[in-house]
């Protein structure tokens, strides 16, 4: 961030911090991607996807900053908003701690709110986990049809560690390695956590493709997501965990 301009209009590209700007001080949005679901109702302007946002349609809402993300969206489209005169603000996310760090930086530094008090009760939820004992070894899958796990270096897989779930993978040198089905199956995991985003897995579809392994369908939202479902996400987790396990 170099410009110490007032901001006063915003536009997301990261359904993550479009709740955390909305949860904040909603009257700063005045777009978002066509997958920014939350909070519900959100009602501004559908700026395309993620990984293909209308450049134009973006640039003719004059905001004072673009919200982003490095994973989440492509470098040719930032490069193409910041050619059209934009400030970008770009976030970085591998860790809860970065997560925390990175939601105060685009709030109070990018849009110049006060630091907000969900983000504070989300930092105390997280002080104070009940971790799984013993440590569970898991498998994660992200994508079918290939299948895709977590690897290395994920904001999910850091979220997991600090439950007490270890996962299969996070040694892997790719972030999100595509894995044949056989040696998921054979690679000793305890547990299998499938979450609803991306991919959307379901009881019905996800399962079954690993029927030696107890399965807990996780919100996707609350393991990728960075912003006030951060608050929630020990709860929510642990009682997913535990559920499968039991």
């Amino acid at each position: 961030m170099t410009s110490r301009r007032t901001v006063r209009r915003v536009v997301s590209l990261v359904p993550s911090l479009t709740e955390a700007v909305a949860a904040t001080a909603p009257e700063l949005l005045v777009g978002a991607t066509n997958w920014c679901e939350h909070p519900p109702g959100l009602d501004v302007v559908r700026i395309g996807g993620t990984k293909n946002p209308d450049v134009r349609r973006i640039a003719a809402l004059a905001p004072d900053l673009v919200l982003a993300n490095e994973e989440e969206n492509r470098a040719p489209d930032l490069t193409a908003l910041r050619a059209a005169g934009l400030e970008v603000l770009v976030t970085e996310v591998r860790t809860l701690e970065q997560g925390f760090a990175e939601l105060e930086r685009t709030l109070v530094a990018g849009c110049g709110l006060a630091s907000p008090g969900w983000l504070a009760d989300a930092r105390d939820a997280w002080a104070d986990v009940d971790v799984l004992r013993p440590e569970v070894r898991a498998v994660v899958p992200v994508w079918r049809r290939p299948w895709m796990v977590l690897g290395r270096d994920t904001f999910a897989g850091d979220v997991l560690a600090r439950l007490g779930v270890s996962h299969a993978y996070e040694g892997h040198a790719e972030r999100y390695p595509r894995v044949p089905l056989g040696e998921l199956t054979a690679c000793g995991a305890d547990l299998v956590v499938l979450p609803d985003e991306p991919y959307r897995f379901t009881r019905d579809d996800g399962p079954e493709a690993f029927p030696s392994l107890p399965a807990a369908l996780v919100s996707g939202r609350h393991l990728t997501w960075y912003g006030p479902s951060l608050a929630e996400a020990p709860g929510a987790l642990g009682e997913a965990l535990r559920a499968a396990l039991r």
